[in-house]
């Protein structure tokens, strides 16, 4: 006997919930489809615990400026690093038991534990049990990457997903991967006394795109800890642990992490039995303005589509696909301006528009270094480099790039201001106290204006 239902949504993170909420509205005949812990990446083994992490090394490695403040006692402070580890799995368990919040009061009818498997286009698997729904939702999410080859190695590797159940931390470790996670990772160990080698086979940190930002970023960090660009990692078992080589760099470790990025959980789904058409990465064709595939009544929503795996945009993917799933009318819905965030110190962010989707003819760069910001180097962290990419022929702000302190916030000033359709001019008519880090973007935009080919006198005032 098949049971039908309007929506039936796969996978029950950030997308899925954020889906979910949108199918509530309109409809109770829906069933929300979970294989394995219920809890979301970000909460559970992402942006949360890693944010905790993060914030424990920082404090700690604050000590490090105290002499130059007149505070006396640093040499005196120590670390409990299991102590750290528990506090970082407490918050962790705040920010997953609110996840679950959504859930919690979900009966067995519509909340159901196990995996699915299409066996039609509108027909789903799971647990013997088949379920006919008018609409799909794949939020079917990721899973970390880790080579074929690296299995024998397999006692000593570490995914971002396993991390944070660790009650302790190895005395050695190697970073392999310095996307966000990766950099983030591997600066907090180092901050917190595990000795540590950062490898990645390209010349670039943090996924920049920008030469000059990224040469700083490399920069600032390899005076922490050493950096292996520009060479895949090999990995050897030795006595005493494991030897990670990359180019003429080796150094044997306790444990390896492994942050390589994430795949598509679309193995299991059995793809081959419905008309949904894949790309040359595996991943289905769909339209990102709707989230729907190829005209069927099947939408896809969050990491697993692998395009922005990021969790304000898998809350919006989430909204569209559970938005269009119940309306007959098919609505498209404006992306919002890309917009990346690693939270390292220095930050390194980057909005909007980058470099090679650019024509560097087109467009005017403003550029402030941050030694000279008041407020940055009162806080003992003014190395750092902001990069505007402007519209030469009327101003119109496209896209950005940084590493310095509270990149975090100069960024969504800045992603606010493109998605607004913001000139150089309109954003300097704002606004800025003194001393503030925002008085680096206000350098910035003043840098930018000698290179437009519109003008504009008394820029800071606004008639009336």
């Amino acid at each position: 006997m098949t049971r039908e239902v309007d929506v039936a949504i796969l996978g029950a993170g950030s997308a899925g919930l954020f889906a979910l909420s949108q199918v509530k509205r309109v409809t109770d005949s829906y069933v929300l489809i979970n294989g394995g812990e219920l809890g979301t990446t970000c909460a559970r083994v992402g942006c949360m615990p890693s944010k905790v992490l993060i914030q424990v090394a920082e404090d700690f490695h604050r000590k490090s400026i105290f002499d130059r403040e007149g505070i006396d006692g640093a040499e005196e402070l120590s670390i409990d690093v299991p102590a750290s580890m528990e506090h970082v799995q407490d918050l962790r368990d705040v920010f997953v038991d609110r996840t679950l919040g959504v859930t919690d009061d979900m009966d067995e009818i519509h909340l159901i534990d196990g995996y699915a498997k299409f066996v039609a286009n509108d027909t789903v698997e799971v647990n013997g049990e088949q379920i006919k729904a008018k609409s799909i939702i794949i939020a079917t999410g990721s899973t970390p990457i880790v080579p074929a080859a690296w299995q024998d190695f397999a006692e000593h590797i570490i995914t971002t997903d396993e991390f944070f159940e660790l009650e302790d931390l190895p005395a050695s470790m190697a970073v392999i991967g310095l996307g966000s996670i990766g950099l983030e990772i591997g600066q907090s160990l180092h901050r917190l006394g595990v000795k540590v080698a950062a490898v990645d086979q390209l010349n670039s940190i943090a996924k920049l795109e920008d030469d000059k930002v990224n040469e700083l970023a490399v920069t600032v960090m390899n005076r922490e800890f050493p950096l292996w660009l520009g060479e895949a990692a090999s990995l050897e078992k030795v006595d005493g642990g494991i030897q990670v080589s990359a180019g003429d760099n080796h150094m044997v470790v306790d444990k390896v992490l492994a942050s390589l990025g994430r795949k598509p959980n679309l193995d299991n789904l059995n793809l081959g039995v419905t008309d949904i058409k894949l790309d040359d990465r595996g991943v289905p064709v769909y339209d990102p303005l709707t989230m729907q595939l190829d005209g069927l009544p099947i939408f896809i929503a969050g990491d697993v589509n692998v395009d922005r795996p990021l969790l304000h945009e898998a809350g919006h993917e989430g909204r569209v696909a559970g938005y269009n799933a119940v309306n007959a009318e098919m609505q498209k819905f404006k992306r919002k301006v890309e917009l990346g965030i690693t939270f390292c110190d220095p930050n390194i962010a980057t909005v909007g528009k980058q470099l090679p989707e650019l024509n560097e003819a087109d467009i005017a760069i403003g550029e402030i270094q941050f030694a000279p910001v008041g407020r940055a180097l009162i806080i003992g962290k003014n190395r750092g480099l902001l990069r505007l990419y402007v519209q030469k022929s009327d101003g119109l702000l496209l896209g950005a790039s940084m590493c310095c302190v509270k990149a975090e916030n100069l960024a969504h000033l800045i992603a606010w201001s493109i998605q607004n359709g913001m000139t150089v001019f309109d954003m300097l008519k704002m606004p800025f106290y003194h001393p503030v880090i925002e008085e680096a973007l206000q350098a910035a935009l003043y840098s930018v204006l000698s290179q437009l080919d519109v003008k504009e006198d008394l820029v800071e005032l606004e008639r009336i």
